[in-house]
């Protein structure tokens, strides 16, 4: 019988739930792998093998996320991580979470012609998507996952993209000022719904790498609710569309930058 190991990496690179799939899609084929947990929050990743770790580690140095080696051992035993169907219920809750505001920030942001709740829908719209991959792609082929991350990926940039020219267009030709009511009352909305949803992932105590990540994504959503809170009480104070152009654009910036790391995925 085989010996089974556990190795453990620091990956300083994997802050998010991107990288994870992007681990996973790597590795998957690997025959001498029987598990991966992943710790998001401290960026570590317990490979159980067997057979010599050589085999795949070669293949996580590839991903370019600055992988290093920490340690091996054996275990006695093995136990293949069952599916917990409360937590994915409780992902499923964010998710819709996130797509509801998605579709409410992106309506109230075009009629109040407002770029940081525009930006800040398609920050949930980034999130909705690399959760529903990690969880619908589970039990497809690798071409599925990586067709998926593909279409994903490009769909937000040229969101992105498109976000980013009207932040300048608007910077060079547009005197409206967003209705600053909007704003604030919308984000509002959002920050008690991502509130509501970090509440629940804490409250599962889940140290499932999803629910890890879910805590972080929806953490840092919080902090952009907070931004675009401020943008729209320094539009009312200074009657001045500045603001919301400045936060839309930092916005938009965030949500290239993870439309990239999902192409990542596809290759």
């Amino acid at each position: 019988m085989d010996l089974i190991s556990q190795s453990t990496y620091k990956i300083t690179k994997m802050d998010c739930p991107s990288e994870e799939q992007m681990i996973r899609m790597k590795l998957e084929g690997v025959e001498e792998i029987k598990g991966l947990n992943f710790d998001i929050p401290n960026r570590k990743l317990d490979v159980i093998h067997i057979g010599d770790r050589t085999l795949f580690e070669h293949l996580i140095q590839e991903l370019n996320l600055d992988t290093q080696f920490v340690e091996s051992s054996q275990i006695n035993e093995f136990k293949e991580e069952k599916e917990n169907s409360k937590e994915r219920k409780m992902l499923w809750w964010v998710l819709a979470i996130n797509f509801t505001f998605f579709i409410l920030e992106m309506l109230f942001g075009w009629l109040s012609k407002s770029l940081g709740l525009v930006a800040d829908s398609l920050d949930m719209l980034a999130d909705s998507l690399v959760y529903g991959l990690s969880l619908m792609a589970v039990g497809k082929e690798v071409a599925r996952k990586k067709k998926v991350a593909k279409l994903s990926g490009y769909f937000q940039i040229v969101l992105a993209l498109f976000g980013l020219i009207e932040v300048i267009r608007r910077f060079v030709n547009v005197d409206e000022t967003p209705i600053f009511q909007n704003m604030i009352i919308i984000s509002v909305l959002a920050l008690i719904a991502n509130y509501i949803s970090l509440l629940l992932i804490q409250k599962s105590k889940s140290k499932d790498a999803h629910m890890q990540a879910s805590m972080i994504f929806t953490s840092n959503d919080i902090v952009i609710n907070i931004g675009v809170i401020i943008a729209g009480t320094l539009v009312y104070l200074t009657s001045s569309k500045y603001p919301d152009l400045i936060i839309g654009g930092v916005i938009f910036l965030i949500v290239l930058r993870g439309a990239l790391r999902i192409l990542k995925l596809s290759k």
